[in-house]
């Protein structure tokens, strides 16, 4: 990463988040890491009232596609997020889970948020872990393509649905486009 990485928050866009495990190594793959990373990013998502859109979580690092929470920072978030997965998954003896920092690409508009999580869902089908991208269940894409609920509430049109009211207007887009 850069070492003048710079930040744009405080914008109202939604954030494409990477980030990855030390040294790629596939540590999410081992260890129940992908139940446990979901667990916790449902608990970030309350705790910072953070809207997620998509993620979608490899063996060696994490996309998410999430908004500026409305409590707190990003950063302090994101901070949270890595903290609560790698104390529950780091073995003894290991320095550290995750690389230091993460990407953040301020999403700026309704095309560029529908190629974020395309690009997401499609990254297992892309590195030939499965076929298609139904087929990877950590992931948003099945929540997007039939409403199923998992174990991270995803905004969207069918989660407007289910609460009985209307999606914010930032998160209105086609949903089979994603």
């Amino acid at each position: 990463m850069p070492s003048r990485l710079k930040r744009f928050q405080r914008t109202g866009n939604f954030h494409f988040i990477t980030f990855s495990c030390h040294r790629r190594q596939p540590l999410l793959a081992e260890r129940n890491g992908y139940s446990a990373f979901e667990q916790a990013l449902e608990q970030v998502r309350q705790r910072f009232a953070m809207v997620v859109a998509g993620y979608v979580l490899m063996p060696e690092h994490v996309h998410l596609l999430v908004n500026e929470p409305s409590s707190g920072s990003l950063v302090s978030a994101i901070q949270v997020l890595k903290q609560t997965v790698s104390r529950a998954l780091k073995q003894p003896g290991e320095t550290q889970f995750w690389q230091a920092r993460y990407y953040d690409f301020n999403v700026h508009s309704d095309a560029k948020r529908i190629e974020k999580l395309h690009y997401m869902h499609q990254n297992p089908v892309a590195r030939g872990l499965v076929t298609q991208p139904e087929d990877w269940p950590w992931s948003s894409f099945r929540h997007h393509a039939t409403g199923y609920t998992g174990a991270v509430e995803i905004e969207s049109q069918w989660t407007a649905f289910h609460r009985g009211s209307q999606l914010p207007e930032a998160m209105r887009y086609k949903e089979k486009e994603s």
